[in-house]
């Protein structure tokens, strides 16, 4: 007595499946590029906000030389 073949079933997608397919094979390039896009946004925001940190602490030192340098406001110019 021989052993039956394997059954195997084959599932046929819906349509929904179907349209998520064709929509996935078509929209494949633009998801990438956009999350390209938006990964490169994040990168610029962040050399951004270093930038501003970086200006406002040179910003912040130089206040404070000015005002070690500049004469006390309650000397006389001619002394």
């Amino acid at each position: 007595m021989q052993a039956a073949p394997p059954v195997r079933a084959t599932v046929i997608p819906s349509f929904t499946d179907a349209l998520r397919a064709v929509e996935s094979l078509l929209m494949s390039g633009g998801q990438r590029t956009a999350r390209r896009n938006a990964w490169t946004s994040v990168l610029e925001d962040r050399r951004r906000a270093k930038d501003r940190v970086e200006a406002q602490r040179v910003l912040e030192q130089t206040a404070t030389a000015m005002r070690l340098r500049a004469p006390a406001a309650t000397e006389s110019p001619r002394g």
